[in-house]
């Protein structure tokens, strides 16, 4: 069970993110080892609710591909690269 809120993303920042790193929703479910319809449900935002667990473990993936998740700012949560060194 996941313990901080803040591990949270949205199903826009989902989207956003795997369009920087060019996966498809096959490719994150991958990733994340889960199925293909759990990531779909997360971001269209139908059928069953995903589990606060199951979005922080999709957040992981796309974390360890290179995503950075901005938190809300004033201006909106975001999502960018990390900069390669």
């Amino acid at each position: 069970m996941i313990q901080n809120w803040s591990s949270m993303i949205s199903p826009a920042q989902s989207r956003a993110a795997r369009g920087l790193i060019g996966w498809s929703q096959t490719e994150l479910a991958q990733a994340a080892g889960m199925s293909l319809p759990t990531v779909k449900r997360f971001e269209t935002g139908t059928g069953a609710r995903v589990s606060p667990d199951a979005i922080a473990t999709m957040r992981r993936a796309l974390e360890s591909a290179g995503v950075i998740f901005v938190d809300e700012n004033g201006e909106g949560p975001g999502v960018r690269l990390r900069k390669v060194r």
